[in-house]
């Protein structure tokens, strides 16, 4: 990942965190507080169950809660306003250590607030809106006709469909084999042709759409990449090609299921170039490198660190802290995914921490 998404895998390695995380009683609180919303607003009941629990207490039967409470009014005084895409602040003890964690940069806005003690943490208003931020164009051609759908996180919205009217191979009506043939080839090439203009207007304008899963039966799909008017923009979009039978919805959702592993490989290109760059020049003495945590904090002091590479082994918390002293001094982060061959091996050679450098350090 390049260095504008280290921000969002904490994010998710930080709500995973507080996924597995559960208590015996209704001790851990959740509170989300949309950008509308004045923190004062978001202060009260905090203040009010804090004043109840501390009651409590004396009596050593909310001892936990307390300490949540405490945090989240601690966490709330830093603020004099909301954040503005909203705050959420996750508190309580777990396994006998208090945990707190606060999202105060979110990609989107959350649109309601929510003040709940649980067993459990919150969390289904954040992860509706923290899930990938990736768009994708889902497109199935077959004979029978198109479908037309968008992908965005592990939602699949169908836009558009209609059915192609091309007859089948046998001819009817009493015409000649050879004028049935040549008028099933034109209209194959205009339903072709309709297909592709809608592409063009669907997805191709649409600067939102970051690429395109195109499906379909393999011949289909080759005779409509060779034969339909298509916008010379439609190749450079293509992320992928997936065997899809029908154009329809479970189509359109088959295609998103078989093309997220294309889109994960295109996610995975730049950390894979970079950690190549990295072993390439392990194996050159001469190229300034670092590696293990002591290594890469000492190039970071002299900033001499041009990019940081961090696999997603680390706490993303190691992650977030030493990416941010990359990018202070002038440098990239790259986030390395553990799960291919190349990011396994960084991890079990170099301790998931390395970096290129501007020039050596002793």
């Amino acid at each position: 990942m390049p260095v504008d998404t280290h921000a969002e895998y904490d994010r998710h390695a930080q709500l995973d965190r507080l996924e597995s995380a559960s208590a015996d009683r209704d001790v851990l609180v959740s509170l989300i507080v949309p950008p509308d919303e004045s923190i004062g607003a978001a202060r009260q009941p905090v203040e009010t169950d804090y004043a109840e629990a501390t009651k409590l207490d004396e009596q050593s039967l909310a001892a936990p809660l307390v300490d949540a409470l405490e945090s989240a009014r601690q966490e709330l005084a830093d603020y004099e306003a909301v954040p503005k895409n909203g705050l959420a602040i996750y508190t309580g003890v777990v396994d006998g250590d208090l945990l707190t964690v606060v999202f105060d940069e979110l990609p989107l806005a959350v649109d309601e607030l929510r003040y709940e003690q649980h067993n459990e943490f919150t969390l289904e208003p954040l992860t509706a809106i923290t899930g990938d931020e990736s768009t994708y164009g889902l497109l199935v051609v077959e004979r029978g006709g198109a479908a037309f759908g968008r992908y965005e996180g592990e939602t699949v919205e169908v836009i558009d469909s209609f059915d192609s009217n091309v007859p089948g191979k046998s001819s009817a009506g009493g015409q000649s084999a050879e004028r049935f043939e040549r008028d099933r080839e034109r209209q194959k090439r205009e339903f072709f042709d309709e297909v592709a203009e809608r592409a063009a207007r669907t997805f191709l304008d649409d600067d939102a759409v970051d690429g395109i899963l195109l499906g379909g039966t393999t011949g289909t799909i080759d005779r409509f990449r060779d034969e339909a008017d298509l916008d010379h923009r439609f190749d450079d979009h293509v992320t992928g090609e997936f065997s899809v039978e029908y154009a329809t919805e479970q189509g359109l959702r088959q295609l998103a299921e078989k093309g997220q592993e294309a889109i994960d490989e295109q996610d995975h290109e730049a950390a894979r170039e970079t950690l190549s760059e990295f072993f390439d020049r392990v194996q050159n003495d001469g190229e300034p490198i670092a590696y293990g945590m002591d290594e890469v904090d000492d190039a970071l002091e002299y900033d001499a660190v041009e990019t940081v590479l961090l696999s997603t082994a680390l706490d993303g918390t190691e992650i977030q802290s030493i990416g941010d002293r990359a990018v202070e001094q002038g440098g990239e982060t790259v986030v390395v995914p553990d799960d291919f061959a190349d990011g396994s091996r960084f991890v079990d050679a170099f301790d998931g921490v390395g970096a290129l450098l501007r020039f050596p350090i002793e």
